[in-house]
Formats: structure tokens, sequence, C-alpha cells
């Protein structure tokens, strides 16, 4: 049983950490404008990270122009597999 847990508490450690890549793929890109986020790369990007950040976005508007809401959906990702690093080491011992 604790195989199974720990094999699961990885996975989403690992998925987060792959996840958190992304967004900061996602938000290094914005500040190219020339980035066409129709074409299939980048279409593919935003559609995996816009849904996370727009449940931020929803609740901190751009402020002079500046969009906040990636900085605490990072952490947020950040605290959630610190929690998981955590709970996998309780897990283990």
């Amino acid at each position: 049983m604790d195989t199974a847990v720990v094999l699961l508490i990885t996975t989403l450690a690992q998925f987060l950490q792959i996840y958190s890549v992304l967004l900061i793929i996602r938000i290094l890109l914005t500040w190219f404008p020339n980035v066409n986020w129709y074409d299939p790369p980048f279409s593919i990007l935003a559609q995996l990270t816009d849904p996370y950040l727009n449940i931020f976005r929803s609740f901190i508007p751009p402020l002079g122009g500046m969009d906040f809401s990636p900085i605490l959906a990072i952490l947020l990702l950040n605290l959630v597999s610190s929690l998981l690093a955590s709970l996998q080491r309780a897990v283990v011992f």
C-alpha cells in the first residue's frame, strides 16, 4: 500500500514540476509580441496553461498593463509541490 501512495505522490510532484516549467515558458513567451498564439506549438502551450492562469486572472486584474496573476499561480504550485514532498517523506518514514 505504501508503495502505491509513494508512486502516486511522486507522479503528482513530477507533474507539478513539469507544469511549472510550462508556466514559466508561457510567461517568458509573453515578452515577445510577435508570438502568434494560434500557431501549433504556442496554441498547445496556451491551451494547457491558460485555464489555470485564468483562475488567478479572474480575481487579480492587470495593474498598469502588467499581469501579476502568474506569480501567484507559480507560488501556489510551489506550495503544493512542497506539501507533496513533505507528505512523501512522511509516508516513506
